[in-house]
């Protein structure tokens, strides 16, 4: 039986619009993802996956419902707590790689270790050995602006699980790429999370891609359906 992760309950999420009406984008939505879950999200444009992927990963607050991570209640937890399970616990991934553009490939890798305490001969042999498994090794000392569109998003990924954490996050992880690359791309991202053992919320727009992902959901008018 797979370990529990992340259960969502009857959440919620309104926002006030012009005058006095609101929009619901989430409508008591339950989610639920084990260890090594990987699952595909699925919705229209501004259906609200951004705004799940942020309340799961404990970005945003939901106006009702419970969030429960590794058997924490973490919806009235406090500010402190819910930074601290974020930085050890969760890894995300967004559709713009938003490397630190000073610093090469490895060091963009190396420095979120570094700052959750691990010994720097760790970190940079860590980051080295993600880098090779998605064939950037030889890239290694390169800045971003060195490298492709393609490589900038998997040196993004590494970064995303060099803390191993539990629960990855990715909303349009290929979004910005051609459709070609997007494959590779996307491809990378998969073998790292399954090496790894994590789970995964992946958000895409791509039903191709979608169509990869052991479980897949879809969000509409503020519901999840099983696909």
């Amino acid at each position: 039986m797979s370990d529990f992760i992340l259960s969502v309950n009857e959440i919620s999420k309104s926002y006030q619009t012009s005058g006095s009406e609101k929009l619901t984008v989430l409508n008591s939505v339950d989610l639920s993802i084990d260890a090594g879950d990987l699952v595909g999200l699925t919705a229209p444009s501004g259906a609200g996956k951004s705004t799940l992927l942020h309340i799961c990963g404990l970005l945003d607050t939901c106006d009702s419902g419970t969030i429960n991570f590794l058997g924490h209640d973490l919806q009235k937890a406090s500010d402190l707590k819910r930074t601290l399970i974020r930085r050890r616990e969760i890894g995300f991934v967004y559709q713009f790689h938003h490397l630190l553009p000073e610093f090469s490939a490895l060091e963009n890798v190396v420095l979120p270790q570094l700052i959750n305490g691990k010994n720097p001969q760790q970190a940079s042999d860590r980051a080295i050995e993600l880098l090779r498994l998605v064939d950037l090794e030889d890239r290694a000392g390169h800045r971003p602006s060195q490298l492709s569109g393609g490589e900038q998003q998997r040196v993004a990924f590494c970064r995303a699980v060099a803390n191993e954490p539990k629960l990855l996050l990715a909303d349009e992880p290929t979004g910005n790429l051609d459709e070609k690359t997007s494959d590779t791309v996307f491809e990378a991202l998969l073998l790292l999370v399954e090496l790894s053992g994590m789970a995964a919320l992946i958000a895409t727009h791509n039903e191709n891609l979608a169509k990869k992902m052991k479980r897949r959901i879809k969000l509409k008018n503020g519901k999840i359906f099983s696909d």
